[in-house]
């Protein structure tokens, strides 16, 4: 949500002019992809693709994830080493895939996590929580907007949902991986979830700065993508919140409840600003990296898969229905979230795309991120992608931002929020593998608990 409303404050950083992007043939890297290529073997390209971006593309001191990646070379000033938070957690879930699917060697991977957590442990932390960038070289904080320069606790759950997947792949390995994980068990100890109730309130706030203290004055209130970020502050063992405040501020005391329906299909929930189609895709894959929806309920939703599902099917549905008429979209090409995106002068810019919100532009991380919950839509999209438009194809798999309409334009960059989910949501669509790291977890599955989650397949009850 907070990408949504900050992109106004951020646009100066991240509008740049692109205008020799248009066509980007000689800077990918990838040839097509041919037309009998079976549907394992595109889900590994794709999988293997992303995982460049934080494997062959990492800031180098850190080794975590840059906030973008832009094969044109043009980045804002002093951009280069600026890592992101969030984005880093879903790298690190990423970098899980490749070492389960073979893509990167195992004890690589060890020596790489082990930096980043060194890193993460000496870098400016506010009140346990780290800021959402952060200078790759030096660990200082790097403010996102002015007021934006300490603890970002959202930003932090990301990070932290790929922290507790490293400590749980690791905990039962050899000393170096023991060593790791109990790194990670720190990382994740330190953080003081409670001390963003302001006081205590009964809501958790997204925003602490040292400097400005609690003036952003963003209270986490459903429904949008911070659902982790509850989950884990009621499973810290250290610095725990109660079911009161999950009730009373992320659900608002109930009344984020909905009864409307789109194209026939239940919405369950309002989304915050977006209540007629839903909101940016991202809200359906962030929080659920780990968090296993299948068959989740809690006191108010049934089930959190259909939640999901349905917003997934309504954007889809919304771009086949392409009320507007934009050239391209349909079956094969869909997919509404945030992202780069094409702005009036045809140069890049950023925003956060949904169906009241359309501009003509697909973030292809929509379509692939939403495996689990539309996967015959999604390797539609897929499979088109690769065999029929080479030019939206980089060297780290799709570009962020696509547009059939604009003659086929898009933009020879990444970002890691967007690069990040693609892998692991294709992972738990495949094998569920990182949700079964992260509902194992015996922190969560006492958090859970608590809140009144139950999920038979985690015998949570």
């Amino acid at each position: 949500m907070k990408r949504i409303i900050l992109s106004i404050a951020v646009i100066s950083l991240l509008i740049v002019s692109c205008k020799n992007a248009q066509t980007n043939q000689n800077i990918s890297q990838n040839k097509t992809v041919k037309s009998n290529i079976s549907d394992e073997q595109l889900m590994n390209k794709v999988q293997k693709d992303a995982l460049k971006y934080f494997w062959d593309y990492a800031e180098p001191n850190s080794m975590l994830g840059r906030e973008r990646y832009h094969e044109d070379n043009i980045y804002p000033d002093n951009d280069k080493h600026v890592v992101t938070t969030g984005g880093s957690g879903f790298g690190l879930a990423t970098i899980l895939v490749g070492v389960e699917r073979g893509f990167v060697p195992r004890k690589d991977a060890v020596k790489r996590l082990t930096t980043m957590m060194n890193f993460l442990s000496t870098a400016d932390r506010h009140k346990g929580a780290w800021s959402h960038w952060i200078n790759g070289e030096t660990g200082k904080t790097v403010p996102f907007g002015k007021k934006d320069n300490g603890g970002d606790l959202v930003e932090t759950a990301f990070l932290t949902s790929g922290i507790l997947m490293i400590r749980e792949y690791f905990k039962n390995g050899n000393a170096e991986e023991k060593a790791l994980a109990k790194k990670c068990d720190e990382l994740w100890k330190g953080i003081q979830w409670n001390w963003y109730t302001k006081g205590g309130e009964k809501v958790l706030y997204w925003h602490w700065s040292p400097e400005y203290q609690w003036e952003m004055n963003f209270p986490l209130q459903g429904y949008n993508e911070c659902l982790i970020t509850y989950i884990l502050a009621a499973s810290s063992p250290t610095y725990p919140i109660d079911a009161e405040t999950y009730y009373k501020g992320w659900t608002r005391n109930g009344t984020y409840l909905s009864d409307k329906e789109k194209y026939g299909l239940p919405m369950y929930v309002k989304h915050n600003g977006a209540e007629e189609y839903g909101g940016p895709l991202f809200w359906a894959h962030y929080s659920y990296i780990g968090l296993d929806p299948t068959n989740l309920s809690d006191k108010l939703i049934n089930n959190y898969f259909d939640l999901n599902k349905n917003q997934v099917l309504i954007d889809y549905k919304y771009c086949v229905e392409n009320p507007k008429g934009w050239k391209g979209y349909g079956p094969n090409y869909w997919g509404l979230t945030a992202g780069y995106s094409r702005n009036k002068d045809g140069g890049v810019g950023y925003d956060a795309h949904f169906p009241q919100n359309d501009h003509g532009v697909i973030t292809p991380t929509a379509a692939l991120s939403s495996f689990p919950y539309t996967p015959k839509e999604s390797m539609d999209f897929l499979r088109f992608i690769y065999t029929q438009k080479p030019e939206f194809i980089g060297s780290a798999g799709p570009y962020d931002a696509t547009s059939i309409n604009y003659n086929n334009w898009t933009t020879p960059r990444y970002l890691a929020i967007d690069q990040g989910t693609i892998a692991p949501m294709i992972e738990n669509y495949r094998t569920g593998f990182l949700w079964k790291l992260f509902m194992n977890a015996p922190e969560i599955q006492k958090g859970l608990k608590k809140l009144n989650f139950k999920t038979e397949k985690y015998n949570i009850k």
